[in-house]
């Protein structure tokens, strides 16, 4: 771990450390020493600059959420540390929404949600990373639908014309990671699974998954075997039919005491244009940020973790319809 503090012995230690440090231990003033203080973030919602920017966002969320626990399910990476790593980084985050803020007067409700985030790491900090949080399991929890949120999220904004417009490829930033991950066997086998999903052979599925698969999608919904793994993925390609899949970045890991891993970060670029997911087609550009995690064992895949931000693709279908009250 050259250019690290020395008490992160491995990788995963130093971004399992740095998360349980900045939010549970409530040292969120570290962030000056753990993250660039140009660090570029890019979530389906924005793109936000600077360390001063995601401090003033951690405060808020612990305000709001002040016993949020973030549980790493998994680290996969790639890299080195001489070149710089890449993690990506499997949170499991329960949380009681005891504060008001962004999700409105505090509910008392109990939350449990997951995260994804991709960060790059050289000489002990953080400076590009891609995060994508299961807002839309957040408020169906607090009892919105994530189409109904992103209505009341663009009215809090100040309406169509300023509020905050959601990620794309053209409002992407330049960072300076400019890897794509590794050429790890596991990692090349997943990308040709979503390679052929999302071509629509739907098939690969029945053929390359484990029977008794397991999957952990959007909305914190939970897939139980081939039949449901295979609509979630029907119900999403059929919004976006003809929109454009894209890898950005691909890892594969065969850890001691672990399956064999894949972590995958992706896109979808293009139109809204059928009835699936996202309900009725209405031709709205859609930019969908997504990262997907899977685990594999003897009989074929066996875990599978999907993220993407609903709330921010029903925010882009809003407004480009006009459709918001």
């Amino acid at each position: 771990m050259q250019g690290f503090d020395p008490k992160f012995n491995t990788f995963p230690n130093y971004i399992l450390g740095i998360t349980h440090e900045i939010w549970e231990q409530r040292g969120v003033d570290s962030l000056n020493q753990y993250y660039a203080d140009d660090i570029i973030v890019r979530s389906p919602a924005s793109v936000v600059i600077g360390n001063q920017a995601v401090i003033k966002a951690t405060y808020a969320t612990l305000d709001e959420f002040p016993d949020r626990q973030l549980l790493g399910e998994d680290v996969i990476w790639s890299g080195t540390p001489e070149e710089g790593m890449l993690s990506s980084h499997r949170i499991l985050s329960t949380a009681t929404h005891s504060g008001n803020g962004v999700f409105g007067k505090a509910t008392g409700t109990k939350l449990i949600y997951r995260v994804i985030a991709d960060c790059h790491a050289k000489n002990n900090q953080i400076n590009d990373e891609w995060l994508i949080r299961d807002l839309g399991a957040i408020v169906q929890q607090l009892g919105w639908t994530a189409e109904d949120y992103a209505r009341q999220q663009i009215a809090d904004e100040g309406g169509p014309n300023v509020c905050m417009k959601p990620f794309s490829e053209y409002s992407d930033v330049i960072g300076p990671y400019q890897g794509s991950g590794n050429n790890d066997e596991w990692g090349q086998a997943y990308a040709e699974n979503l390679n052929t999903i999302m071509s629509g052979d739907l098939s690969v599925i029945d053929a390359r998954y484990d029977r008794a698969a397991i999957g952990a999608y959007p909305c914190h919904q939970t897939a139980i075997g081939k039949p449901d793994i295979t609509a979630f993925w029907a119900g999403l390609r059929a919004s976006f039919p003809s929109a454009r899949f894209t890898i950005h970045h691909q890892i594969g890991r065969n850890d001691s005491m672990m399956p064999p891993r894949a972590a995958i970060r992706w896109s979808l670029s293009g139109k809204h244009e059928g009835a699936g997911r996202f309900g009725t087609p209405s031709g709205a550009d859609i930019y969908v940020m997504g990262i997907s995690h899977a685990e594999f064992g003897p009989w074929g895949l066996r875990r599978e973790y999907t993220l993407l931000d609903d709330v921010a693709i029903w925010k882009q279908i809003h407004l480009h319809t006009g459709d918001l009250s």
